[in-house]
């Protein structure tokens, strides 16, 4: 079946008026110095329900439908968007887990999680979980759902405001990303565990657990956990020697002609892999972008080094032209701040989620050793949300466990913070942290014993390294 011209034409200024849109405000954003993320997902705000719905409804339905031809290619272009987000996403997590055995980073990541999902499910106890969640959601779904937004923390967003700020080789970027990396880690498997607990309820299972006929919630659930940490279990510690005598393989005629397309090709596998297990693809390209990325940075040669390199490079450039945009264009386009916002929920959310994530990072920074203003940088930082906060919102909608209400909280909470978080670093963390590097640079004969702590905010930059 092949589209109408009528139907590729309507799809392809949709497109067009979404890629164009999304460049030019996250270009606007990037000239301030702040997540392009957001101007990308301010731009599908615009032509979605809230501006242009509010204005000229007739024209936001033609040119955007929910249903139809349009609807289902850009939802097509909108899943390959979130895919290579997340395969790019896990392809950074092999360069930051030298410090990740820090005792930082691990007080960090352990109160950072623990105390904020406490809170959550204390205070999520005083929420009717009806008016937030979907067609499948339950209580314990939607609380599990509402603990991992308040404290869930972005990779991307973080490590894209420090590169464009210039401190991504400091020891202070190197221990964020780390603690970022261990709490994401555990967001997508308990992602999966929702997933599966939203998959027993509504009897929509598939994949290879549906061959067994069984549905059952108590097999069903459990079917899912288990296989869900198994796949993590098994693929983060040996996806990479997968992935590297897979690359060196003389068979691999795919790799010797383009290894951007063996890339592409390993992650759709893992994709693959995942829709026949009846897990969410997302985790496949996840843990692909870890075996992958991991495997080409320890590759021993140095020629297939900067040819895995420049395969990165290209797959790159052309997700962040075209399929991310359109994914977090996407986002906004959903976004209805007329009919789904409950403005007091949101304020109140926002509030508890910011203290109960800052004030816990904070307090596992001052038990390891930090500095006040060091705890108070890293209290913020790890307060955005970002693209795991994007995504758990998007995946968890789309699989009827919230409803169009709470992912416009999410989302928003991702937005809010992250931007907050960018200021934040370039106009108060930033400066002091290149001042404290400069004075420590004159210190060079101090004694060891006299040194300060690796990890706080104005550490040289060699320290905590792998």
């Amino acid at each position: 079946m092949s589209l109408q011209p009528s139907d590729l034409a309507a799809l392809l200024v949709a497109l067009t008026l979404l890629l164009v849109a999304a460049h030019a405000v996250g270009r606007v954003f990037t000239v301030l110095r702040q997540p392009p993320v957001i101007g990308e997902i301010l731009a599908g705000l615009l032509f979605g329900p809230t501006v242009l719905g509010l204005v000229a409804p007739h024209a936001q339905a033609l040119l955007f439908p929910t249903t139809g031809p349009v609807a289902v290619g850009l939802g097509v272009l909108n899943e390959l968007g979130l895919l290579l987000l997340m395969f790019l996403a896990g392809r950074e997590v092999p360069a930051y887990r030298g410090g990740s055995a820090n005792r930082s980073v691990l007080a960090m990541a352990v109160t950072g999680l623990t105390i904020p999902f406490a809170i959550a499910l204390l205070a999520v106890q005083a929420v009717d979980y009806r008016t937030f969640s979907g067609v499948h959601g339950t209580k314990v779904t939607f609380a599990l759902v509402f603990g991992m937004g308040i404290a869930v923390t972005s990779i991307p967003v973080i490590s894209r405001i420090m590169l464009d700020l210039n401190v991504m080789r400091t020891a202070f970027a190197r221990t964020v990303l780390s603690v970022a990396l261990l709490e994401d880690v555990v967001l997508y498997v308990a992602l999966a565990a929702i997933l599966g607990l939203t998959q027993a309820k509504s009897g929509s299972v598939f994949g290879l657990w549906s061959l067994f006929h069984q549905n059952a919630t108590g097999p069903t659930t459990a079917y899912y956990l288990v296989t869900s940490l198994v796949f993590f279990s098994i693929l983060m510690p040996l996806g990479r020697p997968i992935f590297g005598r897979l690359a060196r393989s003389r068979l691999n005629f795919v790799e010797r002609r383009s290894p951007t397309a063996f890339r592409l090709v390993f992650l759709l596998a893992l994709v693959l892999v995942c829709v026949f297990l009846g897990l969410n693809p997302i985790f496949g390209a996840v843990l692909a972008g870890v075996a992958s990325g991991g495997a080409d940075d320890r590759d021993a040669d140095e020629s297939r080094r900067v040819r895995s390199a420049q395969a990165w490079d290209a797959l790159k450039k052309v997700s962040l032209a075209l399929f991310i945009p359109l994914y977090f264009a996407g986002v906004g386009l959903r976004i209805d701040l007329v009919h789904h916002l409950t403005v007091l929920f949101f304020v109140l959310f926002l509030l508890l989620a910011c203290v109960a994530k800052s004030a816990s990072v904070w307090l596992g920074a001052r038990l390891a050793g930090e500095s006040n203003r060091s705890a108070l940088d890293f209290a913020v930082a790890l307060n955005a949300r970002g693209g795991p906060g994007i995504v758990l919102a998007t995946v968890t909608l789309a699989a009827g466990v919230i409803n169009e209400d709470f992912f416009t909280v999410l989302v928003l909470l991702s937005i809010v913070t992250s931007e907050f978080a960018g200021l934040w670093l370039q106009h108060v963390s930033v400066p002091r942290l290149v001042i404290e590097e400069e004075s420590e640079d004159h210190d060079d004969a101090e004694p060891p014993a006299r040194r300060k702590p690796l990890h706080r905010a104005g550490s040289r930059p060699d320290a905590g390294a792998p």
